[in-house]
């Protein structure tokens, strides 16, 4: 099968290193890719925003099958436009990743089908929504409604943080379009886990759970960021917490998407927090996560692009899906000031002597005219090791930190300790 990858990201990496594993890829392709993605695949110079070019280049090329991963081309309906050129495509369509796209959506979503969530109110008028946070206090959290590169959350410890991230998103519109409606809610409280899990319209299977650390810096300090590294699985999600999302949770968000006549395919992300009230939503995600599918796909021991047809086929029951044993842990290795103001173009020394002790994705890097990979985003790179636990994949994935380095490059050192 000749496969296309849309995005360029560690995520993206992620599964295409997985594809390239599957005897049924015998091409493998990633628009536009990055410096270790071409390792794997033949990279090719499309955004992955313009869907009209992608539709046109896998048209022509005679692509088999099409891989949608980012949020951004799943919510401006690339999955659609595939189909309607008959190309089969992995990802939910326009009107079901809205799930994602519109936080408000997906809250209205969990109220009217009794799915277990955080109390909130929307506002699209900025002194509505200022009174409202006056009149709960805090901790409040503050959500963009739109799409914001996982960076349009603000858990607000102060009025005057909640009030300045307000003006912030509707304002002065630092998210555009995307915080001209705001979500406020109650700011919950306990272990936050992550499970991503696939789906075919109809069946759903969790993949491991995961926990991933937002926080720029140790101890769970800074700003939001897309995401400093990730683990799997969680020692937090017992089998008892399992069984009560997939009973309260899971199944009804596939049953409710139904309902409203926007089956699923492909991978829901759940966040969840598991609170003294029992598990809660706090965000839909309608793919991948990203940095949790790295260490996630390092444990899978199942083809992936079986799993991906039985999605597109509606066969995901049929499938028996395995995982190693052991965890995975994902550190990931940023440019300084990320998220805020970072500078790229730096050259990247010891890839190869770290690809010896893990596999590293490549999440923001490029390849100059020498062939040297160089820096070019604000993540960077996502060192991936399994073992037999977490501690042993943890002390694997920062020995293989150690050879690694670049100018600014900046890491947290607890990832998975915390």
């Amino acid at each position: 099968m000749k496969v296309l990858v849309v995005g360029g990201g560690g995520r993206e990496h992620a599964i295409c290193w997985k594809l390239a594993q599957s005897p049924r890829v015998t091409e493998l392709y990633c628009a536009p890719g990055n410096g270790g993605i071409s390792q794997v695949a033949r990279c090719v110079p499309i955004k992955a925003t313009d869907v009209e070019a992608m539709v046109r280049w896998a048209r022509e090329n005679a692509m088999d099958f099409v891989v949608v991963a980012p949020d951004d081309p799943l919510a401006l309906g690339m999955v659609d436009a595939m189909e309607a050129a008959g190309i089969r495509a992995f990802g939910p369509r326009a009107n079901a990743a809205v799930i994602e796209a519109s936080k408000a959506f997906s809250k209205e979503l969990m109220r009217n089908y009794h799915i277990p969530t955080a109390r909130y109110e929307t506002f699209t008028d900025l002194s509505a929504a200022l009174a409202y946070v006056r009149r709960q206090g805090t901790p409040i959290v503050v959500k963009a409604d739109g799409l914001a590169l996982g960076k349009g959350v603000v858990v607000a410890a102060t009025v005057e943080e909640a009030e300045a991230a307000l003006r912030e998103m509707m304002e002065d519109r630092k998210f555009g379009d995307s915080g001209a409606r705001v979500v406020i809610e109650e700011c919950m409280t306990g272990p936050e886990v992550t499970v991503l899990a696939f789906c075919d319209g109809e069946h759903l299977v969790p993949m491991l759970s995961s926990q991933d650390h937002k926080r720029a810096y140790d101890g769970n300090r800074g700003p939001n960021t897309g995401g400093m590294g990730a683990f799997c699985p969680s020692p937090n999600y017992t089998p008892e917490i399992a069984a009560a999302c997939m009973e309260r949770i899971f199944l009804p968000t596939v049953r409710a998407m139904n309902a409203e006549g926007r089956p699923f395919k492909g991978v829901i992300y759940f966040g969840l927090m598991l609170t003294g009230e029992g598990p809660k939503v706090v965000e839909y995600n309608a793919r991948f996560g990203d940095p949790e599918t790295q260490p996630i796909l390092s444990m899978l021991d199942t083809d992936l692009m079986d799993i991906f047809q039985a999605c597109v086929d509606g066969t995901l029951d049929q499938l028996h899906i395995q995982w190693k044993p052991g965890a995975a842990c994902c550190i990931v290795l940023a440019s300084g000031g990320y998220p805020v103001n970072y500078h790229s173009g730096y050259p990247i020394s010891g890839l190869e002597e770290a690809e010896k002790l893990a596999t590293v994705f490549h999440a923001g890097t490029k390849l100059d005219g020498d062939g040297r990979v160089l820096t070019a985003g604000g993540r960077v790179l996502g060192v991936t090791a399994v073992g037999a636990n977490l501690e042993e994949a943890v002390e694997k994935a920062y020995a293989a930190c150690r050879p690694i380095s670049f100018q600014d490059m900046h890491l947290r050192t607890d990832i998975g300790r915390v």
